[in-house]
C-alpha cells in the first residue's frame, strides 16, 4: 500500500521525504502487451512514479458509448504499475493536449450548435460530468487513499495558456472530489506569469512545465506557490514532428544537466515523454499559430525509450543522473524486445475507392454540405459529390472552408489539391488554384476531403473536418451534395480484383491488398518509400497515416499486431505509388 504525503516542500513517499521522479508513459499510445515492459524500464532507470493522460476520445468514442478494455484498458495499466510498486499520477483532465486529436476531447462535441469548450458552459460541463460519472469510479479504488498506487491527479491541463475561467476549473475539482478523489489535486501551467494566474487554483497545488532553465521556472512557480513542493510536471526531454519538417533530437548531454539542476534542487520532476509511443490510427493531432501543422504518425518525442522502446543513450545518461540521488534497482531491467526484417511485401489486389462507396458507406443527402462532426463521424475522409449546370467558362473553385486537404475530381477527372493552408478565397484565379470548364450537359464534382488531424492546443481548437461552410464556382455557392461518410473503420466489405504485377495506374483514390507469411511474430518498421501518402492497416489494425513529404519514412509495427502464418496488408494509398510493393525492416527511419 502506498503511502504519501505533503511536509511543506516536500514530498513524503512512503514515510520518507524524497523527491517524485516520475515519466510520462500513455497507455493508448502502447499496444497493451507492452505495457509491463515499458513500466519495468522506467522503475530499472530509478524512476519511482509513472504519470499517464487519460484520453476521453477514447474513452468515450461516442456520446453515452464507453470504451475501457484493449489499448484503453487504463485501469490494467494502472494495476501494472501497482504490481511493480510504481506510484501514479493520473491526469484525466477533460483537455489533455498531447499532440492528441483535439487534444482528447471528443469530436462529437463539436457537433452541437454553439459549443464552447474549456469553460463554465453548462451543455459541455455537462458532457463532462456524464464522463466523470463513468470514470470516476473505475479509478477510486485505486487511490493511495484506498490503498492502491495513484497518488496525485490533475484538475486541468495548462489552463493558463488556453483561458482564465476560474470557476471552470473549481467546477473541475469539485466534480472530481464529490466523486470521492482525496488524492492530492494539481495544475500545471507554462512558468510565466499569464499562464500561472489563469490556470492556477487557490487549494490546488501549482505545477510549472518547461524544458530548459530549472532555476528561473521555479523561481516564477514560487511567485504562485510560496509553500507546497516545487514540481516540474512537464519536463520536455524532447519534441515531436510535424508533417514536412525536419525530425527533432535533443542531446542527452543537455537534458541530463538540467535534470541534475532540478533534482539538486530538491524539486520533483515528471519526463514528458520517458517513452513517447505511436499515434495509431486517425489519433494524431495538430497545432495552428501561423498555419495548419499536422503531427506525424510516430510519437517518438526522441525520449529516453524510442517508439518502439529500446533503451537509448539518453536512458542511460539520465540513470546515471537519478543514481545521485535515488536508488536504482538491479537486475530488473527486461530482455530487449526483438526486432525483425520481414522483406518484401508485394500487394497483388486493388479496389478503387469510387467503385466501393456503397460497400463501406451509407451516403447522407443535403442541400449544402455538411462538417464530418454533423454527419456523426469522428475520422479519416468524407467524399462530397455534386452536379455542376453547364455551360461555364473556366471558373475557379473555391471550398470555404477545407478541413483539411481536399482531392477534386470533375467530370471524373482528377483536377488536384486544395490544401488548408494553400487555399485563396478570392474569386480570382491564381497560381496553384483549381479551375474547371464546364459542358453545357454538365458535370459531376467530387471533392474527397481529409481530416488530417484536430488541433490539440491553443486558440483554434473548435477545428470541424469537412467542409465548414461551401463549396462555390466562382461567387456562386453549390447545393444538392451527397456525401459518404469514409472513417474506414470497417473494410470488410471491400471486394479486390487482381492487380497487374507491371506498371501502375491510379486515377482514384485505391485501396492495396496483400499478405506476408511470419514464422514468429516480432517488431518491424514498414518503409513506405515510393508511396505518396495514405494510410495502412495491418490485419484490420489501423498504424496511421504515411506521407512522402516526412519526415517519417517508417511505421512501427509491433509484434502483438502480427500472427504466425499469413498476415493481411492493406494500403489506402491517395495518389498513387511507384511500384505496389512496401519493405517490413528491422530498422525504423524518422527521418
Amino acid at each position: 500500500m502506498a503511502t504519501f504525503a505533503i511536509d511543506g516542500r516536500d514530498f513524503v513517499l512512503n514515510g520518507k521525504k524524497q523527491p517524485i521522479i516520475s515519466g510520462a508513459i500513455h497507455y493508448f499510445r502502447i499496444v497493451p502487451e507492452y505495457w509491463k515492459d515499458r513500466l519495468l524500464k522506467l522503475k530499472a532507470c530509478g524512476f519511482n512514479t509513472v504519470e499517464t493522460y487519460l484520453a476521453w476520445n477514447l474513452h468515450e468514442p461516442k456520446p453515452g458509448q464507453f470504451n475501457f478494455t484493449s489499448i484503453a484498458d487504463v485501469v490494467q495499466f494502472i494495476e501494472i504499475a501497482a504490481e511493480l510498486d510504481l506510484h501514479v499520477i493520473v491526469r484525466p483532465s477533460p483537455y489533455i493536449c498531447a499532440e492528441w486529436e483535439f487534444g482528447g476531447l471528443p469530436s462529437w462535441l463539436l457537433a452541437e450548435d454553439g459549443m464552447k469548450l474549456r469553460c463554465h458552459y453548462q451543455p459541455y460541463l455537462d458532457r463532462v460530468d456524464a464522463y466523470y460519472d463513468v470514470l470516476m469510479p473505475l479509478l477510486v479504488p485505486l487511490l493511495h487513499t484506498n490503498g492502491g498506487p495513484i497518488i496525485a491527479m490533475q484538475v486541468e491541463n495548462e489552463y493558463g495558456s488556453y483561458g482564465n475561467d476560474k470557476s471552470y476549473l473549481a467546477y473541475l475539482r469539485e466534480g472530481m472530489i464529490n466523486r470521492g478523489i482525496d488524492v492530492l489535486l494539481f495544475t500545471s501551467d507554462g512558468p510565466v506569469d499569464h499562464m500561472l494566474q489563469g490556470g492556477i487554483l487557490p487549494g490546488t497545488l501549482a505545477t510549472a512545465n518547461f524544458g530548459s532553465g530549472p532555476e528561473n521556472a521555479f523561481a516564477k512557480l514560487s511567485e504562485y506557490e510560496p509553500d507546497g513542493p516545487l514540481m516540474c510536471m512537464e519536463y520536455w526531454n524532447g519534441w515531436f514532428d510535424h508533417w514536412g519538417e525536419e525530425h527533432h533530437v535533443r542531446g542527452y548531454d543537455d537534458v541530463a544537466d538540467v535534470l541534475d539542476r532540478i533534482l539538486k534542487s530538491g524539486a520533483s520532476v515528471n519526463f514528458y515523454m520517458f517513452q513517447g509511443g505511436t499515434n495509431f490510427g486517425f489519433y494524431n493531432g495538430a497545432n495552428f499559430f501561423t498555419s495548419y501543422e499536422p503531427t506525424v504518425t510516430s510519437y517518438d518525442y526522441n525520449a529516453l525509450l524510442t517508439e518502439s522502446g529500446d533503451i537509448t543513450d539518453k536512458y542511460l545518461a539520465i540513470r546515471d543522473v537519478i543514481a545521485k540521488y535515488a536508488y536504482i534497482p538491479e537486475g530488473i531491467l527486461p530482455e530487449p524486445i526483438v526486432k525483425k526484417g520481414y522483406g518484401t511485401v508485394q500487394l497483388t489486389q486493388q479496389a478503387n475507392l469510387f467503385s466501393q462507396l456503397e460497400a463501406i458507406s451509407k451516403p447522407v443527402k443535403r442541400a449544402y454540405p455538411e462538417t464530418m462532426e454533423k454527419l456523426g463521424q469522428d475520422y479519416g475522409f468524407v467524399l462530397y459529390t455534386t452536379h455542376v449546370s453547364g455551360p461555364r467558362s473556366l471558373s475557379k473553385l473555391t471550398v470555404q472552408e477545407v478541413r483539411d486537404r481536399a482531392l477534386v475530381y470533375f467530370g471524373g477527372n482528377y483536377q488536384g489539391v486544395i490544401e488548408r493552408n494553400k487555399h485563396d478565397l478570392t474569386i480570382e484565379i491564381a497560381e496553384g488554384d483549381i479551375a474547371v470548364e464546364t459542358p453545357a450537359e454538365g458535370a459531376t464534382l467530387s471533392l474527397l476531403v481529409e481530416n488530417m488531424g484536430r488541433i490539440n492546443y491553443g486558440w483554434k481548437m473548435h477545428d470541424p473536418k469537412g467542409i465548414t461552410e461551401g463549396v462555390r464556382i466562382e461567387r456562386q455557392f453549390l447545393y444538392d451534395w451527397t456525401m459518404y461518410p469514409l472513417p474506414l473503420d470497417d473494410l470488410s466489405g471491400v471486394v479486390y480484383s487482381p492487380l497487374d504485377a507491371g506498371a501502375v495506374t491510379q486515377e482514384e483514390p485505391t485501396f492495396y491488398k496483400g499478405s506476408f507469411q511470419v514464422d514468429e511474430p516480432a517488431d518491424t518498421f514498414l518503409n513506405m518509400s515510393g508511396w505518396t501518402k495514405g494510410v495502412v492497416f495491418i490485419n484490420g489494425f489501423n498504424l496511421g497515416r504515411y506521407w512522402e513529404i516526412g519526415p517519417q519514412i517508417t511505421l512501427y509495427v509491433p509484434a502483438p499486431l502480427l500472427r504466425e502464418g499469413e498476415n493481411e496488408i492493406v494500403i489506402f494509398e491517395l495518389h498513387g505509388t511507384k511500384s505496389p510493393q512496401v519493405t517490413l525492416q528491422e530498422l525504423p527511419d524518422l527521418g
